[in-house]
């Protein structure tokens, strides 16, 4: 924990202290920034208040009185819930503006891990409750020399990965054949060999409407054959494995065959069209100085779709951060599924990949955009046409 720049980053942002609290493990986010061991067994509430100035204060229940040891500030115990309610009362008596794990509406849901009974409960001693949502996308997306660099290197071993699996793909279909999850397991053996990680889930290999799924996973049970003809849609993400290394995360679409049909090109035209339009909105925002934020990057892919006739057919968000976690704490590129308003922070990585899934088949084109030096780049390479198998 920094506590010298959290304490800088609210009083940024006016806000008198940022209240953490936590039971049963229930906000994540918390024993990251504070660098909590995970591992703790936590049966009791525990709250810990880092204000703008001053020394924090811990509130930790009698029977583990000692899991916010590591953490600097001035330790109170309770037991019984009238003590509990009191100490807190007491430690944030100064403040008034709290920043916590809340998000109004639960827009950000993914902020959104504080219940509504404890942040009633603080409301109800006299304090504001405000979101860390901002605070949060600084610290955990907001990426150091060093994991940008990581992020480069995953990318200089994914993309001649992805290149190799389409070769591989035709190859096969033109031997003994293949199918999605068997390519799935050969792209598994380059991570291997490269020393990448996907993290929780596998690369995705998908094929004709499979690929109108934008969340299909093959398996070893469910896996379609890749034939002459067919249309295939690679959705590749890793990071190297190595401590506080970034994910890189792409999305490429191909057509086995001698050309894919008119409406595959009609289809991919479309959506590297909104692609493009994203990147523009991106690049606009961030070098003319403006707070750009994520809902308004959707905007701008978004209404490239609708305007098509196909606004019904873009069925997520246009993009996501990118941190240690392939889906990270950032600004989301998102006007559809929330109303993402934080702002797209300098050093910070997302996706754009704007999509459009017909019954037949789909169409996804995914790159990552870094924000740095007062600039944002395409980081990988931009598929301008569909991959010939």
């Amino acid at each position: 924990m920094d506590l010298a720049a959290i304490q800088a980053a609210l009083r940024e942002r006016s806000l008198d202290a940022w209240l953490f609290y936590d039971h049963h493990h229930r906000d994540p986010i918390a024993y990251r920034l504070l660098g909590i061991p995970e591992s703790l067994m936590v049966t009791r509430r525990w709250y810990y208040c880092i204000p703008a100035q001053g020394e924090p204060q811990k509130l930790v229940h009698r029977i583990e009185a000692r899991h916010l040891d590591s953490l600097p500030g001035r330790k109170t115990e309770y037991s019984a819930w009238q003590e509990l309610h009191e100490g807190l009362r007491t430690i944030l008596g100064p403040y008034r503006r709290l920043a916590m794990q809340y998000s109004p509406g639960n827009a950000i849901f993914v902020i959104g891990l504080v219940d509504a009974g404890t942040v009633e409960l603080v409301r109800g001693f006299g304090h504001e409750v405000e979101s860390s949502a901002d605070l949060v996308a600084k610290f955990e997306a907001t990426l150091s020399d060093e994991q940008i660099g990581s992020h480069f290197e995953a990318r200089d071993r994914i993309d001649p990965i992805t290149e190799a699996a389409f070769r591989e793909i035709g190859r096969r279909v033109r031997a003994a054949g293949t199918h999605e999850f068997e390519m799935q397991q050969w792209i598994m053996e380059a991570f291997h060999r490269e020393d990448l990680t996907p993290g929780d889930d596998a690369p995705v290999v998908a094929v004709n409407r499979n690929s109108g799924d934008p969340h299909y996973e093959p398996r070893a049970d469910r896996s379609a054959p890749i034939r002459e003809g067919d249309f295939v849609l690679l959705d590749i993400w890793g990071k190297l494995r190595r401590p506080n290394a970034v994910f890189y995360d792409i999305t490429w679409t191909g057509f086995v065959g001698a050309a894919p049909g008119e409406r595959h090109r009609e289809i991919f035209s479309i959506v590297r069209g909104a692609r493009d339009a994203g990147i523009a909105a991106v690049r606009s925002g961030v070098s003319n100085g403006n707070r750009m934020a994520g809902w308004q990057v959707d905007e701008a892919t978004r209404q490239h779709i609708s305007s098509a006739g196909y606004g019904k057919y873009f069925v997520h968000r246009t993009g996501h951060s990118i941190s240690t976690t392939v889906h990270g704490n950032g600004a989301n590129m998102d006007n559809f599924e929330s109303h993402d308003e934080r702002q797209i922070m300098p050093n910070s990585c997302f996706s754009i990949e704007p999509g459009i899934y017909l019954p037949e088949f789909g169409v996804r084109s995914e790159v990552n955009m870094l924000v740095r030096n007062g600039g944002a780049e395409v980081t990988g390479r931009i598929q301008q046409e569909l991959v010939v198998i």
